[in-house]
């Protein structure tokens, strides 16, 4: 596809984008890298886990973003007593016709566009795992079927870290499934005085539907075909094994603090996100830049701190801010990226 034709695209994505931006402003105030980060997860077919203290509107801003477009959504209260089945769905038995019996699966919440699994730490890892494979393989199988999630499918669990009794952590398995861990901070004075005056006065504009599942898929299309270089490969990787203390290429503190670094899915998600930022900043290409701004929401909960680290007041997040700082740049190639690929959009 030429590039001309690959600018109208991208102009297009960044209208819808504006759009779903200006819609959600009427109902939230400020998140601006919250919401930044769940578009880019759902733009690049990946899931979000939000962490934050109690009273931020992270189910708001989940329920807000699915009621602005057409795709389904379900929720789930993650409780100590959720079983798997409670997800998934389970097979139940129907009374036929002339005494027969026959085995009928009926669908959980699972399946849905957008899955909200909310407070996902209060339930066992039984239940837990319940997800893993909707959220790696989008299906689920239950006795000797295997039944296909809708398309596309996205789970955003929240969580809350200041309570510990009556949770368990989340399993490094499912962990690793989800793209960003997303840290909701505390509004500014200025949002938090725009909160109170907003909420306590009178009931919310109803939201509008600005983007149908079609002009996600096709905008899913669009990033997918956004080129990465060789150059930001590399830094990537490099990124990614420095976290690694068994690693040659890791510094001095990672062989200290870190106890295991990150995967190569880390490896792919940082590409992908820095493929949505590149997207929605208007660019052809993706920059290293575009990879720091990622390393942190995609690198967190992939990288284990140890004692020492713990003793000497770091986490995660520090140390991979210290690896941003550390890991060298590659060398500049002598050739200039490829163009864009080829598009096929869908007609909404």
């Amino acid at each position: 596809m030429a590039r001309e034709s690959f600018a109208t695209l991208l102009d297009q994505f960044r209208k819808s984008q504006a759009l779903i931006v200006a819609e959600l402003a009427r109902q939230i105030v400020g998140q601006k890298p919250v919401i930044e980060q769940m578009l880019a997860a759902i733009l690049t077919r990946g899931h979000c886990l939000l962490v934050g203290v109690p009273g931020l509107a992270k189910t708001l801003m989940v329920s807000s973003l699915a009621r602005i477009t057409s795709l389904e959504f379900k929720r789930v209260q993650f409780t100590p007593d959720l079983m798997p089945s409670d997800i998934t769905g389970t097979q139940v038995i129907d009374e036929l016709p002339g005494g027969r019996r026959e085995f009928r699966f009926v669908r959980g919440p699972v399946f849905a566009n957008i899955v909200l699994a909310d407070e996902i730490n209060r339930a066992p890892p039984k239940t837990q795992a319940a997800l893993l494979q909707a959220m790696q393989e989008r299906e689920v199988t239950s006795g000797a079927q295997t039944h296909a999630l809708p398309n596309p499918f996205f789970v955003i669990a929240t969580q809350n870290p200041i309570e510990q009794e009556g949770t368990y952590p989340l399993p490094e398995a499912q962990l690793d499934r989800f793209m960003f861990n997303v840290w909701v901070d505390y509004p500014t004075l200025e949002e938090e005085q725009q909160i109170l005056a907003r909420t306590t006065q009178s009931d919310p504009p109803p939201l509008r539907t600005v983007l149908s599942d079609r002009q996600i898929l096709n905008m899913q299309k669009l990033i997918a075909a956004i080129p990465v270089t060789n150059y930001v490969v590399d830094y990537a990787t490099r990124l990614v094994r420095a976290s690694r203390p068994a690693d040659p290429t890791a510094p001095d503190f990672v062989r200290k603090y870190i106890d295991w670094g990150a995967g190569p899915r880390a490896g792919q998600f940082l590409l992908l996100a820095g493929k949505a930022m590149a997207a929605m900043d208007g660019r052809y290409t993706v920059s290293l830049d575009d990879i720091r701004g990622v390393a942190v929401p995609v690198l967190r909960h992939r990288i284990a701190c140890n004692f020492a680290a713990q003793a000497a007041g770091l986490d995660s997040v520090k140390l991979v801010r210290r690896l941003i700082e550390t890991v060298p740049e590659p060398k500049v190639p002598k050739y200039e990226p490829t163009p864009p690929a080829e598009v096929n959009q869908d007609e909404s």
